[in-house]
């Protein structure tokens, strides 16, 4: 089963191991693995070298093309209490199955204000996984359907609500981690062998 998990856009190429520029054209690559997606992000110039060779991989779920947006310079202000992307980040990090149908809500509520996308669509176990990308950060959560059933709504309405009122612990959400640091480049071992060699 494919855990519920947030990747963030990386700000370096998975190839080449150049850091992207502002407002850059970027490709975003999902590979399936036994219980998890990966994600990996390519520049242009990966993808016109590499782009068949990464499409032809058996394990491939899905991919497409963005717009790289770096980081603002400062943090952004705290969250409030009653913030829906706040909740549903803070949710889906715990991985607990009882949070399923509300994290679904939660993903579905931040589509419809477009802040959500769904990217793709796959099936594990017999269940639709959904892989929606943040439409300003570029992250990524992949959320399972609950297949949830009408008369199961009002009851989830209700404990969504005391959620966003009081987060799963009695207090409200945490707010946004700082802007992400630079890392490393560091790039996945299936793709290391594309990259080209050290000069």
């Amino acid at each position: 089963m494919i855990v519920w998990n947030i990747q963030s856009r990386s700000h370096v190429c998975a190839i080449t191991g150049r850091s992207f520029a502002d407002r850059e054209s970027y490709y975003t690559v999902l590979l399936g693995r036994e219980e998890s997606l990966e994600r990996l992000d390519l520049c242009a110039e990966a993808w016109k070298s590499h782009g068949a060779e990464v499409l032809a991989r058996p394990n491939l779920i899905s991919h497409w093309r963005g717009v790289y947006e770096a980081p603002p310079a400062t943090p952004p202000d705290p969250i409030a209490k009653d913030d829906a992307e706040s909740l549903l980040r803070v949710l889906l990090e715990r991985n607990d199955p009882q949070y399923a149908a509300p994290c679904y809500i939660l993903a579905v509520m931040l589509e419809r204000k477009r802040l959500l996308k769904v990217k793709t669509q796959v099936r594990e176990a017999g269940r639709r996984v959904l892989v929606y990308e943040h439409s300003r950060s570029g992250d990524l959560f992949t959320v399972a359907d609950p297949d949830l059933q009408l008369d199961q709504l009002e009851t989830l309405q209700r404990q969504v609500a005391d959620l966003l009122a009081h987060g799963p612990d009695g207090a409200p959400p945490s707010g946004p981690e700082p802007a992400p640091v630079e890392e490393p480049f560091n790039p996945p071992s299936e793709l290391a062998s594309l990259a080209p060699a050290a000069a």
